[in-house]
């Protein structure tokens, strides 16, 4: 009879996370998770066979986290909530976005946000591939801008110095990136992503 397990899956997602957030994931490692839960690195291989599988657990992690409100609203109006839900999800964990863009967990948890995403853009009457090719355009969107915000040039960390830096170029030669630069330097992550959202809701009207 296999000995009985000393940590819940939440437990283990939790603390996973949390060294992920403070020492990025380089830090994520079977001895610093154990230390994290104050046990023996050996006994996380009763949860988890190697790294892959730990990093598919840290990824379901995040993803169970993306919560939205119900809207009584049309379909657009619930893919943006939708959306929005997983937008704020991914960008709480910015270290964590290299394996939800390459990770993959069938953990009903995990899939949830992505059966409703789905179930609100059938509402424009895709199905098979259209809905495919829409359901990509959104969810590419999701972790596109997070990791664009977060990680790009242009990020909220770094923009004011890129944005004196760009400022100094030839303006004849880069006259917009010096304008998105500067605008870029005061702008508002959530309106960025509820604005650029809206264009590709406008295409899937058409």
């Amino acid at each position: 009879m296999p000995a009985p397990k000393k940590f819940s899956r939440d437990q283990l997602q939790t603390a996973a996370l949390a060294l992920v957030d403070e020492h990025g994931l380089a830090g994520l490692t079977m001895r610093n998770l154990a230390a994290e839960l104050g046990t023996g690195a050996m006994t996380i291989y009763n949860y988890v066979n190697g790294r892959e599988e730990l990093e598919e657990l840290l990824a379901a992690a995040v993803m169970s986290q993306a919560q939205w409100a119900e809207t009584d609203g049309g379909w657009d109006t619930q893919v943006a909530a939708i959306a929005e839900g997983m937008w704020r999800a991914v960008r709480a964990h910015p270290h964590a976005i290299p394996l939800i863009l390459t990770r993959r967990s069938f953990d009903l948890s995990t899939l949830a946000p992505a059966e409703a995403l789905l179930q609100a853009l059938s509402r424009t009457g895709r199905s098979g591939r259209e809905l495919l090719v829409a359901f990509r355009a959104v969810s590419g969107y999701i972790t596109g801008c997070a990791q664009a915000e977060l990680t790009s040039p242009l990020s909220a960390a770094t923009a004011s110095m890129v944005a004196e830096r760009i400022a100094a170029l030839p303006a004849g030669q880069f006259p917009k990136l010096i304008e998105i630069a500067q605008v870029a330097a005061d702008s508002d992550p959530q309106d960025e992503f509820r604005d650029g959202l809206q264009l590709i809701l406008t295409g899937l009207k058409v």
